[in-house]
């Protein structure tokens, strides 16, 4: 069987490092990860990439531990494919100020370079990515399994798309959308080409966790968000986000464009009680710890930092759990397919970024009146509906997901992948 073929847009992160390992270790008859394209986000760009990095150098000596150790390998995908590292912008697009949200630690995953300074790759891996370093006197050994770009991440997603035959490559978001929205803007129909974007963004009918309405990954690039979104729409022109007077700015999309963007969206509504308990985790892990695995070492302490920080905000009454938020997308790459996965009712929705609320930056809107849309054959609009929220011609059309196999099953999945 083919395998789903995947771009992962990422702002590691330790549940992006997370999801990024999820995917790695499936088999490659399941996913082929194409590119890993990186973002700034859960912290500034070039900590997100050198975790990238670190990522590969630590699987790197897994996979020689696990060879002297005579177990499996595991990590197929891994071993098979190869993928390619490009690099996005430092900030979002009409921001200069990085929204970083400081729960992943200063370096984003909680100073596990700096308490495994082995672990960690050499300060050459710059010169991978830009032009005028220093680099390396020797190959490094962990570039066998990734191939480093110099072009930017948005052309390089938009070379993939052409490259390849339309609704064979899907794109895994997993922090802000700027690097999408630049594709978008670039060439939309070469971005359109692309069969599905899976989103972990926004709440839609929880509460925020960077605001009381808004999600970090689309607080961070509201007006990135917004213009993707509107890709979605019958008319992209009807949701896109207001266009500032005193900032540079995307142009508009073409008029008529040939297709729509298949968007499936999960927000916090969904992510959030997929947990990885602190209690499991350890039971998972200790046996690993205990014979040296390089990669235990490290998830175990960027795990630890990430306990301690949700205990110091729910207190020590309740178990410490990671909600799973980006992993959940790419478990939904593994297991699309499963009827378990359900669509919200009345799916696609029309959901919406807001872009200039000052209190409702980033926050997903939808109408929760419960009116009467047109019958869609003596009607198209409803007088009076000035912002086209009960249009059929105007408005986002937004696949979101509201439930899985089980918020019980994941951790299970998720650990025994990793760690056998």
């Amino acid at each position: 069987m083919a395998p789903r073929r995947i771009i992962i847009d990422t702002d590691p992160g330790a549940d992006d490092v997370v999801a990024m390992l999820l995917a790695l270790a499936s088999s490659p008859e399941e996913l082929e990860v194409m590119m890993i394209s990186v973002t700034y986000g859960n912290v500034a760009l070039e900590s997100c990439l050198r975790n990238v990095v670190g990522m590969f150098h630590v699987l790197d000596h897994e996979m020689e531990w696990r060879k002297t150790q005579g177990k499996p390998l595991g990590f197929e995908a891994l071993r098979t494919y190869k993928p390619i590292i490009a690099v996005g912008p430092e900030h979002a697009l009409e921001e200069e100020m990085l929204m970083a949200d400081n729960f992943h630690g200063a370096d984003g995953l909680h100073g596990v370079h700096e308490a495994h300074p082995h672990l960690s790759p050499a300060d050459t891996w710059r010169a991978l990515f830009k032009d005028g370093l220093p680099g390396h006197t020797e190959v490094p050994s962990y570039l066998k399994y990734f191939t480093p770009s110099k072009t930017p991440a948005h052309k390089e997603i938009l070379r993939i798309l052409k490259e390849e035959p339309a609704d064979t490559v899907s794109i895994c978001v997993l922090g802000p959308m700027t690097n999408l929205a630049l594709a978008a803007s670039e060439d939309p129909e070469t971005f359109l080409r692309v069969k599905e974007v899976a989103v972990m963004g926004g709440a839609v009918e929880c509460e925020g966790n960077v605001t009381p309405v808004a999600e970090f990954n689309t607080y961070a690039d509201a007006v990135a968000a917004a213009r993707v979104f509107a890709l979605t729409s019958p008319n992209p022109a009807s949701t896109m986000p207001p266009i500032p007077k005193d900032k540079a700015t995307l142009p508009p999309y073409p008029e008529k464009l040939s297709r729509r963007l298949n968007i499936s969206l999960f927000p916090l509504d969904i992510t959030t009680p997929h947990l990885l308990n602190m209690g499991f985790f350890l039971e998972k892990i200790e046996p690993q710890l205990a014979g040296s695995s390089p990669l235990a070492t490290w998830v175990n302490t960027f795990m630890a930092g990430i306990f301690r920080q949700i205990g110091s905000m729910i207190g020590t009454e309740i178990e410490p759990g990671l909600s799973l938020h980006d992993p959940l997308t790419v478990w939904y790459m593994l297991t699309g397919s499963d009827p378990a996965w359900k669509l919200a009712k009345g799916a696609p929705e029309d959901i919406r970024i807001e872009t200039s609320g000052q209190w409702t930056h980033g926050m997903h809107v939808s109408d929760r009146r419960g009116r009467t849309r047109p019958d869609g054959v003596t009607a198209f609009e409803i007088p009076g509906d000035e912002d086209g929220w009960l249009s059929l011609r105007r408005g986002n059309r937004i696949n979101r997901y509201v439930s899985s196999p089980g918020e019980m099953a994941f951790a299970p999945f998720l650990m025994e992948r990793l760690f056998g």
